[in-house]
């Protein structure tokens, strides 16, 4: 074969490129005239029609130069068996078998809407054909369970792409980052993988010039099955690159399809637990939830990206690594990944049906109580990042020739220090605060812990261990760590709460007159207090020197004259006084402004009054 004929190669590439680019418009327009459209529904999130069978350009792109470089007759001895030692066949030919026919399954779902459980058996058929073929994940030495789960693995990739097709662009971006990231990972190694991988990641790149917001064709069943599958597929080909480590075997091939596993796992599990069904579409995939959020549908999307760009990144650096540095990457990535998860899941796209299963339940209550004492979660957390913390001093202490001695010395040394590390914690009282709120004084708190912990951790090293073969450097670098990890924590759950209060506010629009003390007050009332159905836009005050600058995020628009150019542009329907002055003729100003205009006026004030004890 011509595997390292890199002209070749880049002619192959190129073409997968440039016969989508030259097919989609082609596809959109047939499309267009005989009426295969997707038209906007209330369980669909756009809100156009727009073309489908994009899957088709799609499909052409790849299937045409994958064609002339797969080897098909290395598929034969897996059929007509000479002998129980058979190399694997060209990963090329199974994946163009295994694509077209989830291409047609694709195709005919597209325009008859097949059942779902008549989908799933095509799918398993296919992964079935694979793991015949002899392609299996290599993660558990049991033949039947690694068979077992390997045909799991590629279904369930299929049907993750298929769910993250619910916005415009996002399939295809995050099906182009994983087979780029593949290409660079099998670079040098697996020529024929290497190039499978350009292939679609071509041919990807193309479809986004159409289907990147806002898209003007949708790929379909009849494309996102495939490239799942075509995925799927070249992920369980990493343990023919030879894994540097036991542990990459297992995070590469997930960190590279994190994104469409998180929604996945995500979507599938709260739906479960609504009693809604897993198969039917829906507005609460990650990327409806971020627009929820308040994030535009391109900045959802992009959000996406970053995250698969990041993980892909990850796992690269993983692949090159042994045992002992793998967690510094993968232990922080999985830690965010399941916080976003945790995030995302708090946000009620069907506030009605949501986790309805678990309620009435008998196990309810404690469900309930769990929920609510959050402290509990913050404990488990710590738990992780003491943990980490501490690894990762190690790690950047010292380099690899010395790391694997000094290793031990962490194991040895681990339990002593997150109990000491927990004892400063209770006794200094970092879990006494409330979920969501910080403030000055609570910094300091952290700062007195962390520095308790680390003063308890080498007190007890010291008398357990004598100091033998340990490192001064360790716990400095340790105290870093740990305290950037608990701020860090306690600042991003702060961070999400406050963003989400701002991008879901709704009500009436108004402006905040005063952009001191008061207005501040009042801006966090509103921002608290949802049953005002208020959303301020921003403020005006007479200091002119205040003009341009931003309070809590909320710009200052100018004074009191410069109201008028502001009415029209952010569609304002009121004005909140948030001083106390009782100057008449300034009220008066702004009463004859607000009744002349059309706007309400009301006023903000913190009062304490007596109340008679009298019964």
């Amino acid at each position: 074969m011509f595997f390292n004929d890199i002209p070749v190669l880049y002619f192959i590439t190129f073409l997968s490129f440039f016969l989508c680019l030259a097919l989609t418009p082609v596809v959109r327009l047939v499309a267009i005239k005989k009426g295969w459209i997707a038209y906007p529904t209330k369980e669909r999130w756009h809100k156009k029609p727009t073309a489908l069978f994009g899957g088709v350009a799609i499909y052409l792109g790849i299937a045409i130069p994958l064609f002339f470089i797969a080897d098909f007759s290395s598929i034969l001895p897996h059929i007509i068996r000479t002998s129980d030692h058979i190399a694997l066949p060209s990963i090329g030919a199974v994946i163009w078998i295994g694509m077209t026919l989830l291409f047609f399954l694709g195709l005919v779902d597209d325009f008859i809407h097949i059942k779902p459980h008549t989908k799933l058996v095509g799918q398993i058929l296919v992964a079935s054909m694979v793991t015949f073929l002899g392609f299996r994940l290599h993660w558990f030495s049991s033949l039947t369970v690694d068979t077992t789960l390997t045909i799991v693995w590629i279904v369930g990739i299929i049907n993750a792409f298929n769910l993250i097709d619910n916005m415009d662009g996002l399939c295809a971006g995050v099906g182009f980052i994983a087979a780029s990231y593949l290409a660079l990972l099998y670079t040098g190694i697996l020529p024929e993988a290497t190039l499978v991988s350009v292939i679609i990641a071509g041919a990807l790149a193309a479809f986004l010039f159409y289907n990147f917001n806002p898209a003007s064709i949708f790929m379909g069943d009849c494309g996102s099955l495939f490239v799942g599958f075509i995925l799927s597929m070249l992920c369980l080909y990493y343990p023919e690159a030879g894994a540097a480590n036991v542990m990459s075997l297992y995070a590469v091939p997930i960190m590279i399809l994190m994104v469409p596993i998180l929604d996945t796992s995500m979507v599938t599990l709260i739906r479960i637990l609504s009693g809604r069904k897993a198969s039917v579409g829906g507005k609460d995939h990650t990327s409806h939830r971020l627009v929820i959020m308040g994030l535009s549908e391109k900045g959802a999307v992009l959000l996406l990206y970053g995250i698969g760009a990041i993980s892909g990144m990850s796992a690269l650096f993983v692949s090159k690594s042994d045992t002992l540095t793998s967690p510094a990457v993968i232990i922080p990535l999985a830690l965010s990944i399941i916080l976003m998860g945790i995030y995302l899941s708090q946000i009620r796209v069907y506030p009605e049906k949501e986790f309805s299963l678990l309620r009435g339940k008998s196990y309810t209550p404690i469900l309930l109580e769990l929920t609510y004492k959050r402290q509990l979660m913050l404990v488990i957390l710590d738990f992780c990042l003491i943990a980490f913390a501490y690894y990762l001093s190690y790690r950047l202490r010292f380099d690899s020739n010395a790391f694997p001695f000094y290793f031990k010395v962490f194991l040895h040394s681990l339990p002593a220090v997150i109990a000491c590390k927990f004892v400063a914690f209770f006794a200094v009282g970092i879990y006494r605060g409330v979920w969501g709120y910080m403030s000055t004084n609570d910094v300091l708190v952290y700062l007195k812990a962390s520095s308790l912990a680390t003063i308890f951790s080498v007190v007890t090293v010291t008398y357990i261990y004598r100091f033998e073969a340990f490192s001064k450097g360790i716990f400095v670098i340790d105290w870093f760590l740990t305290t950037g990890v608990l701020l860090g924590s306690r600042v991003s759950f702060m961070l999400f709460s406050d963003t989400m209060k701002r991008k879901t506010l709704a009500g009436k629009i108004v402006l905040i007159y005063g952009a001191g003390r008061g207005g501040e007050i009042l801006l966090r009332e509103i921002l608290n207090n949802k049953r005002l159905k208020i959303k301020p836009v921003g403020f005006i005050d007479d200091d002119t020197l205040k003009t341009g600058k931003t309070l809590q995020g909320y710009p200052i628009l100018g004074v009191f004259k410069d109201i008028e150019s502001h009415l029209d542009k952010y569609k304002i329907s009121g004005m909140l006084i948030s001083f106390n002055n009782k100057d008449p003729q300034k009220l008066k100003a702004i009463k004859e402004f607000c009744k002349a205009k059309g706007l309400f006026l009301k006023q903000f004030s913190v009062h304490l009054e007596d109340i008679d004890l009298e019964i």
